[in-house]
């Protein structure tokens, strides 16, 4: 995936969302980076590198990662579980609109 294809997908999932507020996303060649603002003060820091394949989202609060989840080439495809976001998860490879729904699936929680 290419990040002009990561950017659509993402942009498309995120207009599902009713928690979101705004949305502020820079790329740059290859790279995506930026944050998805929540309702409640949370947002979503969001990293994608289209070479490594490096996929990151990591719902923020108050300064803190309380919910993640990521790719990388050395732990693979992981989820950083809401209430204990330190530890690392192995999950099955996940596409954008999943990760979405298991962000929704936390906001809930929220609530």
């Amino acid at each position: 995936m290419d990040v002009r294809d990561f950017l659509v997908s993402l942009l498309d999932g995120l207009s599902g969302l009713e928690a979101v507020n705004k949305v502020d996303l820079n790329a740059e060649v290859f790279v995506l980076r930026g944050r998805v603002w929540i309702e409640g003060n949370r947002y979503v820091q969001v990293y994608f590198n289209e070479i490594t394949g490096t996929t990151a989202f990591a719902l923020i609060e108050k300064g803190k990662r309380i919910w993640g989840m990521d790719f990388d080439n050395m732990r693979g495809w992981h989820l950083h579980p809401f209430g204990i976001a330190d530890e690392h998860e192995r999950v099955n490879e996940m596409n954008i609109e999943e990760i979405l729904e298991a962000l929704s699936e936390v906001l809930k929680r929220l609530k």
